[in-house]
């Protein structure tokens, strides 16, 4: 599931790397619904579309998340690029949830 986005060497553009993540809410519960609205905001501000983002209700599928392995929500996992990692919250705590994904360098 790991997907790099290219762009033409020739025009001096580097390769741009993808981070694709998955989020676990249960419903519009008030931390679920917060955890959405602030890995939008950290997605817009710190990824400009390099990124893929799937939302799982764990209410309406509660088998999937079983299978994944989610026991708390809202829960964060960044698929890829390698290594996955896990953030539980809300995600308001910015820095945090860049150093997860990886963007720990690119905070502004």
């Amino acid at each position: 599931m790991s997907r790099s986005r290219k762009h033409d060497q020739a025009s001096g553009t580097a390769a741009t790397t993808v981070v694709a993540m998955r989020l676990y809410v249960a419903g519009n519960a008030p931390n679920s619904v917060l955890a959405i609205a602030n890995l939008e905001a950290i997605c817009r501000e710190h990824l400009k579309g390099s990124h893929e983002l799937e939302i799982v209700d764990i209410l309406e599928h509660p088998l999937r998340a079983m299978a994944d392995g989610v026991l708390v929500t809202p829960s964060l996992t960044k698929v890829s690029p390698l290594p996955a990692v896990n953030v539980v919250g809300n995600l308001s705590d910015t820095s945090k949830v860049l150093l997860a994904l990886g963007l720990k360098g690119k905070v502004t």
